[in-house]
């Protein structure tokens, strides 16, 4: 979902940046109530807050996350298919998504002042 349409490129790289930056915190949101496996990260994404992101972009993420010690992963083999790579929070994700949860309501809410006027000029 691109909100900028028709707006010069540079807006348009604007809102590629302000997703790029809310991945990390998105992930861990997703994350929240129980283990999943890549695509249902995914799937929750765009159904939640549709936030379309390439399988290319959350697999590199996931495996910093575990790096960092914020996620932990498991494999699970399937009744059919393929063995699936579970995902779920460690203590640590679940304390930095709560940290970074309150920063940004925090931000959001004294952004949301800041705009106020520009919405109303566009009307």
């Amino acid at each position: 979902m691109t909100i900028l349409r028709g707006l010069p490129e540079a807006a348009d790289n604007w809102e590629v940046q302000v997703r790029k930056g809310s991945l990390e915190l998105a992930i861990l949101a997703a994350l929240w109530s129980g283990e999943l496996y890549g695509l249902e990260i995914l799937h929750r994404l765009a159904e939640s807050c549709a936030l379309t992101v390439p399988e290319g972009t959350i697999y590199p993420l996931l495996s910093r996350l575990k790096a960092e010690g914020l996620v932990s992963s498991e494999w699970v083999e399937a009744d059919t298919g393929h063995p699936r790579k579970y995902y779920k929070l460690t203590a640590s994700g679940r304390r930095r998504g709560a940290q970074m949860a309150k920063f940004w309501t925090t931000f959001s809410a004294n952004l949301e002042g800041l705009l106020e006027p520009l919405r109303k000029e566009g009307r």
